[in-house]
């Protein structure tokens, strides 16, 4: 077990998936309650993680409601034997820039999906090779075809990834791949994007033009599928 800051309580842990174990490798030790006071609305992220800078048990809620999409990501980005960790660093380094959080910002998810993406940045060679892999894999017995194939582009898990998507993906580069995964996979907006990749808003519709016009060469699909 590591304490991520201090005599804070917000720790990680080996993963438990048994009832009651922590997810995903990370837990939120002896919590403390909310005063008896407190309003009945759930507070936003920009909420929790203001009050966490004086309580820092408060971040818990963070991990809370966002560990799973992240967990998942990483997964889909590296396979399950990468993902606990990604997702427990991803965490930790968020409660430690916690006071760098721009609290006019109620929504934390592109901010740690931001976070996440440069953690996955340092496995870029076992995310290729992970995508070869599935290029190389049989095809399923039923074929779909071409519009199966479009469609994936968008919306597909890796778990499930076509073997022709699987091979286009890995011809993308780095910051490519970075943000189409981040609109397809984790269903941020353009701004969200944006936002976790702190590059502005222009420069992500004119390089996800370019990745999809790079996506149906390699799939070899008409324009109006991509």
């Amino acid at each position: 077990m590591r304490t991520v800051s201090g005599d804070t309580r917000f720790t990680t842990a080996a993963p438990d998936r048994g009832p009651g174990g922590s997810r995903n490798g990370i837990k939120a030790r002896d919590a403390e309650p909310d005063d008896a006071g407190a309003d009945d609305a759930e507070p936003s992220d920009a909420g929790l993680i203001e009050a966490s800078l004086t309580v820092p048990e408060r971040f818990a809620g963070v991990f809370d409601r966002h560990a799973d999409e992240i967990h998942a990501y990483a997964g889909r980005r590296l396979g399950p034997e990468h993902a606990d960790d990604v997702t427990a660093e991803t965490f930790l380094v968020a409660f430690r820039k916690r006071h760098r959080y721009d609290t006019s910002r109620p929504d934390a998810r592109p901010w740690l999906y931001g976070i996440a993406g440069n953690l996955i940045s340092g496995h870029r060679r076992s995310e290729v090779r992970r995508l070869r892999a599935l290029a190389r894999a049989p095809r399923d017995a039923g074929e779909r075809g071409a519009h199966e194939e479009e469609r994936g582009a968008e919306r597909a898990s890796a778990a499930a990834l076509r073997p022709a998507l699987a091979a286009a993906l890995a011809r993308l580069s780095s910051a490519e791949r970075d943000l189409l995964l981040l609109v397809a996979w984790a269903d941020l907006s353009y701004e969200e994007a944006a936002e976790a990749l702190s590059i502005p808003i222009g420069t992500v519709r004119s390089r996800l033009h370019r990745v999809r016009a790079k996506l149906r060469r390699h799939l070899d699909l008409p324009e109006e599928n991509v």
